[in-house]
C-alpha cells in the first residue's frame, strides 16, 4: 500500500490526494499533508524531505533556513514534535549557539518578556531549549524568529538530528583547532627567525612581520570565527557573554600588532603569534570540553539505544520491515529470537524467555506467553512472539523514562539559578578588570605591557567553570542512577532529598510485596460457603484492589469450578479505602472493612469480630462480606514484607531520620507490621483521599518529608511531599506524581538515593569553590602582569575541564558503593 509523501501514513486507495509538486506528481493521506507539503517547497525548505536511512524520518531544515519557519505552524508538522495538539503545547528545542553559561540567562530572560511564553528552560549541557506556549497568543515560527534576533537559530529537537549536529559541531571544531594548529607551526618558523636575530635586519624584519599577520589574519577570520560569532550576538542582545572577553582580547591585540608592524619607528612590538597561540589553545579547550561533556552525558544515549527504530510488521501473514513510528496501536509485530522488542504491547501467539534486565533489574529470564505484556528495549531470547502494539515510541515505558532522564538533566537546582543569575555581571566585572589593568599599566610601563595584561585579564576569567558546576554535576547524577534502577526525574531533588528528615511509608505494595494470599476465614452457621463463594469471586474480579485480586486467587484455589456457575452482577460500586458493592440474584452484597459496614448498621456478630481481632495481631488483614444487613464471613489476607524492608528501616534511623508507617489496615494491623520492623510511628486506618492532609500536616510542623508509595491512592501525597519515591512496578499514576522512581523495587535503592544526593551536592561545592577560588587566583595574577596570555590561553579551558572531569567522578559512585559494602 502506498505511503503519504508528508507524514508517511498509508494511504487508502479511495482517499488517495495527488498533487503536483516541483514537477513531480506525489500521493498524499488528506488535504492537510498536500497544503503543508506545498508550503514547505514555495518556502525552499525541500531539505525537510530528506529522510534519514535509518527511520526514514524527514530530516529538520538547517538553522540557516529558519527563515521560512512558518510552516512550523502547522498541526501535521507539530504533530512530530509536540505531543498534545491544543492551546497550551510544550516542545523541545536545540540549538547549537548555545555555548556558554551566559546564554542560558540571555536567552530565558529574553523569552520570558514575549506574551504567550509560560515557560522557558534552557539546559546548557546538551543545548536544548524547553518551551510551553499558549498557541492562541503566539505562534511557534514567531518565537522561532525571536531566538534567531538574539543569535540563536533553534528547530524542534530530535534525538538522531542532536547527535548528527553534536558531530557536525565537533567536526567543524576540529577543523577550525586543526587549521589553527597548522597555523601556528608556520608561524613558528618566522617567530624563530626574529627571535634568533632577524629582528635587528631591517631587511627582513617587515617581511616576516607581514606573513606573520597574513597568518594571524587568516587564522581570525576563519579559526576564531566561533569567538566572535558568540560576540556579536551578546552585542546584539546587548548582554556580554565569555565570547565578548575573549573577542575584545583578541582583536586589541590584533589592531596593536598591526599598529605596530606598519609603524615599526615607535618601537613597539607585534603579537601576531601570540594571536594564532591563543586561537589554537582556545580552541583545543573548547572541543576537550565539548568530547568531555558528551561522555558525563552519555547515559541517556545509552538508553536511547536500547530502543530498536525498525520493527517486522507481521500483516496478512507477510513480514514488512518498517519504521517503529509508523506502526499504530492494535497492529502486530513479530519479534525473533535475538530481537529486541521494538514496543510496548501483549503477546498474542508464541512462547520465550526476554530478558528485562533493563527495566527491572533482575537478570533472570522472565517466561512470555500469550496474553503477558512485554516491553520495549528488552531482547527476546528464544522463541518468535507475536506482539500487538500498545504503545511505541516516546508514549513506551523506556520512552518515559529517557524523557524524564533527560527532564532531570535540565532541571536546575536553586544553586544553579543563582549562578546563571550573576553570569552576565561576572562577565561585565571581566571588562571592567580588564580596562582597569590596561590604564594601569599603560601609565605604568607602556603600551605593550597594558595589552598583554588586559588581554590577559579577558581571557583568564571563565564564567564557564562556575556555570558548568551544578548543572554538569546534576546531569551525571541523573544519567548514572537512572542506569542504575533510581530515576530522579528532577535535579532539585537531589537537593531537596539532602533535607529529608522524616520518611513517611505506605504498607501495601511498599513495605510488603503486594503479593496479597488469603489465609484463613470465618463464617456464621447456616451459610452455604460453596454458593458464597462463587459470588465473592464474581464481584471481585470487577476489582483492582489486590486484595481483589488475592480474593479470587483463593477462590480459584478452594473451589476450582466456580466459574462454572452463572451468576449475574449488577450495580457495582467501588468505594476506594471502603470495599465493593453489588447485586447478585437480587441481593445485595457489600465486601469491605468493618468500619464501613457499620455505616450501613450492619450487624457484625461478636464471633467474627474476636475473629479479625486475633488476626490482626498477626498482622493479617480482614474482609468482611455482607448481605442482608448482617455480616456473614470474614476472610483474612497476608501480605510478606520486602526482603530489603527492615535493612532499609535501620539504615534510615542510623541516619536519624523519623519513620512512619501510613496505612488504611486497622490500627492493630498495621502496628503488628510496624513491630517487624523496629520501632516506628503507625498512622492507620486513614483512607486515600486523607494521606495528603497526612502529609501537610506533618510539614506544618516544620518537617521535610519524603513519601514512599506505589498505588494510586498514594498519587496525591507522593505529590504533596518534599519527595515522592515511588516503585517502578507501581502504578503509572503513582510513577507520574513521584520525583523519584526505583525501576527495579528495591527499597534499599532509597538509602542508595540518600547517599547519592550526598556525593552529588559534595561534587557541587567543590566544583564552585573550584570555579570561585580560580577565578580568585587568577585575574589578580593577570591583573599584576605576572601572566601572559598565552598562559592565560592554557590555564582558562583546564578550570572548565577540571570542573567536568570532577562531575564525572560521579559515574564511579555505584561501583565505589559495591566496593564498600564489600
Amino acid at each position: 500500500m502506498a505511503q503519504c509523501y508528508h507524514c508517511g501514513q498509508e494511504i487508502k486507495p479511495s482517499e488517495r490526494i495527488d498533487r503536483n509538486i516541483k514537477g513531480t506528481e506525489r500521493g498524499f493521506c488528506c488535504h492537510g499533508c498536500a497544503s503543508v507539503c506545498e508550503v514547505i517547497h514555495d518556502s525552499g525548505l525541500e531539505s525537510f524531505y530528506k529522510l534519514s536511512p535509518d527511520t526514514q524520518r524527514p530530516v529538520a531544515p538547517a538553522p540557516e533556513l529558519i527563515k521560512g519557519s512558518e510552516f512550523f505552524d502547522y498541526d501535521e508538522v507539530q504533530s512530530q514534535y509536540v505531543k498534545e495538539l491544543s492551546d497550551q503545547r510544550q516542545i523541545t528545542l536545540m540549538s547549537d549557539s548555545i555555548h556558554c553559561a551566559a546564554c542560558i540567562w540571555l536567552i530565558e530572560h529574553s523569552l520570558a518578556k514575549i506574551q504567550g511564553i509560560t515557560y522557558a528552560n534552557v539546559n546548557f549541557t546538551n543545548k536544548q531549549i524547553k518551551l510551553r506556549w499558549d498557541n492562541r497568543k503566539i505562534k511557534l515560527s514567531e518565537i522561532l524568529k525571536q531566538l534567531n534576533q538574539i543569535g540563536y537559530d533553534a528547530r524542534p529537537y530530535d534525538a538522531e538530528e542532536s547527535e548528527k549536529a553534536y558531530k557536525k559541531a565537533n567536526r567543524d571544531l576540529l577543523y577550525r583547532m586543526g587549521f589553527a594548529g597548522f597555523a601556528l607551526m608556520n608561524a613558528m618558523w618566522f617567530s624563530v627567525a626574529l627571535y634568533t636575530g632577524a629582528r635587528d635586519d631591517g631587511e627582513y624584519t617587515g617581511y616576516f612581520y607581514f606573513m606573520l599577520f597574513l597568518i594571524a589574519s587568516v587564522t581570525l577570520i576563519y579559526s576564531a570565527q566561533p569567538f566572535f560569532k558568540g560576540a556579536w550576538q551578546n552585542i546584539k542582545a546587548r548582554s556580554p557573554g565569555m565570547d565578548s572577553s575573549i573577542a575584545l582580547g583578541l582583536l586589541v591585540t590584533y589592531f596593536y600588532s598591526v599598529y605596530a608592524m606598519l609603524t615599526p619607528e615607535q618601537g613597539g612590538q607585534p603579537f601576531f603569534a601570540t594571536i594564532i597561540d591563543l586561537t589554537f589553545l582556545l580552541l583545543v579547550g573548547r572541543y576537550l570540553e565539548a568530547i568531555s561533556k558528551n561522555k558525563a552525558l552519555d547515559a541517556t544515549k545509552r538508553l536511547m539505544d536500547l530502543q530498536p527504530k525498525m520493527a517486522r510488521k507481521w500483516q496478512e501473514g507477510q513480514e514488512q520491515i518498517v519504521p517503529v513510528r509508523l506502526l499504530k496501536v492494535g497492529e502486530r509485530v513479530m519479534v525473533k529470537p535475538g530481537d529486541k522488542l521494538p514496543v510496548d504491547g501483549r503477546v498474542v501467539e508464541g512462547e520465550g524467555n526476554v530478558n528485562e534486565s533493563m527495566l527491572s533489574g533482575e537478570s533472570r529470564e522472565v517466561f512470555k506467553q500469550p496474553g503477558l505484556v512485554v516491553s520495549a528495549g528488552t531482547i527476546n531470547l528464544d522463541g518468535s512472539l507475536l506482539i500487538e502494539v500498545e504503545n511505541t515510541l516516546e508514549n513506551t515505558r523506556l520512552g518515559r523514562i529517557i524523557h524524564l532522564v533527560e527532564d532531570a538533566q535540565g532541571s536546575k537546582a536553586t544553586i544553579q539559578c543563582t549562578a546563571e543569575k550573576i553570569m552576565p555581571w561576572f562577565v561585565t566585572a571581566t571588562i571592567t578588570l580588564a580596562v582597569i589593568a590596561f590604564v594601569f599599566w599603560f601609565f605604568q610601563a607602556g603600551i605593550e605591557v597594558a595589552i598583554m595584561a588586559g588581554t590577559a585579564v579577558l581571557i583568564i576569567t571563565c564564567p564557564c567553570a562556575l556555570g558548568l558546576a551544578t548543572p554538569m554535576a546534576m546531569a551525571v547524577a541523573a544519567g548514572v542512577s537512572a542506569r542504575n534502577g533510581i530515576l530522579v526525574k528532577n535535579g532539585v531533588v537531589l537537593e531537596m532529598l539532602n533535607e529529608i528528615d522524616h520518611f513517611v511509608f505506605d504498607k501495601t505494595g511498599t513495605l510488603t510485596k503486594g503479593q496479597m494470599k488469603w489465609v484463613d476465614q470465618q463464617w456464621l452457621e447456616g451459610f452455604d460457603q460453596q454458593a458464597w463463594l462463587t459470588k465473592l469471586a464474581y464481584i471481585e474480579q470487577k476489582s483492582e484492589h489486590s486484595l481483589a485480586r488475592a480474593i479470587v486467587d483463593g477462590v480459584e484455589l478452594r473451589q476450582p469450578n466456580w466459574r462454572q456457575q452463572s451468576c449475574s452482577i449488577q450495580n457495582f460500586k467501588a468505594e476506594p479505602g471502603r470495599g465493593v458493592s453489588a447485586q447478585c440474584g437480587g441481593q445485595l452484597i457489600r465486601i469491605g472493612t468493618a468500619a464501613w459496614l457499620k455505616q450501613f448498621d450492619i450487624v457484625l456478630s461478636d464471633e467474627l469480630q474476636l475473629f479479625e481481632q486475633q488476626q490482626a495481631e498477626l498482622g493479617r488483614t480482614g474482609v468482611w462480606l455482607a448481605t442482608d444487613q448482617q455480616a456473614i464471613a470474614v476472610l483474612t489476607i497476608e501480605d510478606e514484607l520486602r526482603d530489603d524492608a527492615r535493612l532499609l528501616i535501620e539504615k534510615l534511623q542510623a541516619r536519624g531520620k523519623q519513620i512512619t508507617l501510613l496505612s488504611g489496615d486497622r490500627y492493630s494491623v498495621a502496628r503488628a507490621v510496624a513491630a517487624q520492623l523496629g520501632d516506628i510511628d503507625v498512622i492507620a486506618e486513614v483512607l486515600p483521599e486523607d494521606k495528603a492532609d497526612v502529609i501537610a500536616k506533618l510539614q506544618q510542623q516544620g518537617k521535610k518529608v519524603a513519601m514512599v508509595g506505589d498505588g494510586v491512592n498514594d498519587a496525591p501525597a507522593l505529590s504533596r511531599a518534599h519527595v515522592g519515591f515511588a516503585l517502578g512496578g507501581g502504578t503509572d499514576v503513582s510513577m507520574d506524581s513521584a520525583d523519584i522512581v526505583l525501576l527495579h523495587n528495591q527499597l534499599i535503592a532509597i538509602d542508595t538515593a540518600l547517599d547519592l544526593s550526598q556525593r552529588t551536592l559534595k561534587t557541587v561545592k567543590e566544583n564552585i569553590a573550584l570555579s570561585i577560588g580560580y577565578n580568585v587566583t587568577m585575574v589578580p595574577l593577570a591583573m599584576a602582569a605576572m601572566l601572559t596570555p598565552l598562559m592565560a590561553s592554557i590555564t582558562m579551558p583546564l578550570s572548565g575541564l577540571v570542573v567536568i572531569l570532577n562531575a564525572m567522578r560521579i559515574r564511579s559512585f555505584y561501583a565505589d558503593r559495591i566496593k564498600n559494602r564489600k
